[in-house]
């Protein structure tokens, strides 16, 4: 679908936090109550905590460096001055050229945008969306003081894309403790978490738990987070759901009358707009957290003429309201007016599975290694991914069809065609190919 025809934007350690998540009371992201906060007052500019000296060279050595990494061309804007993040990230989703970054791989406490790693791990094992499943007692076990949450009930039944829905808009500890149990369990889940993060080459994550609620040694990157979101945003279901800006919710299921439905609206202010937030022209997703120890974290996707940018937000010290929301909305704007103007600093890497393979055209694609066999290195695979096509789709995916959402008076339709970045069974496919709503990643 050409840019000119689309009705809006498509889908797409810390120095000191294992002794500062030792000490105070932990919080979940998006207060529960009006008003209510969870960030700590930020610290004045001298006391704030530095990144290490020698960070992790994923994707690129600057990208391993502290401070800020950009490398400006001819007719490039300079970056916006109002940037008060610990650490930030501005990507292309499609290429994975990093255009720019800001302590990229500074381990940090991710809080809710730890939620994407669940999903990208979690959707797959949960195909049928319409099978139910009645809450217990156990399953809302453990959801921590003052978490978040969607309004689960015990002895009541949910879909499981009630239960995605409450995980992704509302950002539902609750939610997320469901699945869980659904999943066998915490440990069960954490395990595959981390091991899907090893996957991703994420090495910077560390899963304690699967709701993103501040735990002792839960570390994630601005960097990682990116690489997240762009692993998710290949299934039709994380986009569909990291899209939807509000949704009906089963209420409390009464004997002899019809169950009622309460409306719920996504927490990313981005997408939907709120307390003085206007929604982000092109924006697709993904998550937004709040915690004590974390502060306010976000990664976001936005669409424009074409162009598709991921950006990566962690803990502003500004005082600026909404400052995560508002630094987020300055990167995507430098992004898409400095995109082809800039070299980039890094790339966004592949998973450990994909591997450049010959195709008979001559090059390589991105392939999944075969059984027993271990990857291998060459050229990376994003750049060989965006030679395939003049508009860098290579091999993509695509959603179903129809899905429609609202948002701030215009239909947004998501169904944007995302590169295959690794994994068995993608199907080779043209830019003009028909969507084919059954590939996944």
């Amino acid at each position: 679908m050409s840019a000119s025809n689309r009705t809006a934007g498509a889908v797409a350690a810390a120095l000191l936090l294992p002794l500062a998540i030792a000490a105070g009371p932990a919080h979940a992201d998006e207060p529960v109550k009006p008003g209510a906060t969870t960030k700590a007052p930020a610290k004045k500019k001298d006391e704030q905590p530095k990144p290490p000296p020698n960070m992790s060279s994923v994707g690129g050595v600057l990208l391993g460096q502290p401070g800020t990494q950009v490398k400006l061309g001819a007719g490039a804007p300079v970056l916006p001055k109002d940037l008060s993040a610990r650490s930030w990230i501005v990507a292309d989703a499609e290429s994975g050229a990093v255009l720019a970054s800001h302590n990229a791989h500074w381990r940090l406490a991710p809080a809710s945008t730890l939620k994407m790693l669940f999903a990208d791990t979690l959707l797959p094992k949960f195909p049928d969306k319409t099978r139910t499943h009645l809450v217990t007692a156990g399953d809302l076990a453990g959801v921590g003081v003052g978490s978040s949450l969607v309004g689960i009930k015990e002895k009541q039944s949910y879909t499981v894309r009630d239960l995605w829905l409450g995980v992704f808009l509302r950002s539902g500890n609750d939610a997320v403790h469901v699945l869980t149990r659904m999943n066998q369990g915490l440990n069960k889940t954490v395990t595959e978490m981390n091991a899907r993060a090893v996957e991703l080459q994420a090495l910077d994550t560390h899963v304690k738990s699967p709701d993103g609620y501040d735990a002792p040694g839960q570390v994630s990157s601005a960097y990682d987070l990116t690489l997240i979101a762009r692993s998710g945003m290949q299934k039709p279901d994380f986009r569909e759901y990291a899209a939807t800006p509000r949704a009906a919710f089963p209420g409390e299921a009464k004997p002899g009358k019809k169950r009622e439905t309460f409306e719920i609206q996504n927490t990313n202010r981005l997408l939907t707009g709120d307390f003085g937030i206007a929604p982000y022209q092109g924006i697709a997703g993904v998550k937004n957290g709040n915690t004590t120890h974390a502060g306010a974290t976000f990664t976001g996707v936005a669409e424009r003429n074409g162009r598709v940018l991921l950006v990566t937000v962690m803990n502003p010290s500004s005082k600026e309201q909404h400052a995560v929301y508002k630094e987020a909305a300055r990167l995507l704007d430098w992004g898409f007016a400095a995109s082809g103007k800039v070299t980039p600093v890094g790339e966004l890497v592949p998973p450990k599975s994909a591997r450049p393979v010959a195709r008979p055209s001559g090059g390589t694609e991105t392939g999944a290694a075969a059984p027993g066999k271990k990857p291998e290195t060459g050229r990376p695979a994003v750049a060989a991914a965006a030679e395939r096509s003049s508009g860098g789709i290579g091999i993509a995916l695509a959603v179903a069809g129809g899905v429609m959402v609202l948002l701030a008076g215009a239909v947004f339709l998501v169904n944007r065609r995302w590169p295959a970045v690794g994994g068995a069974g993608l199907r080779r496919r043209s830019r003009t190919a028909a969507p084919d709503p059954d590939v996944n990643p």
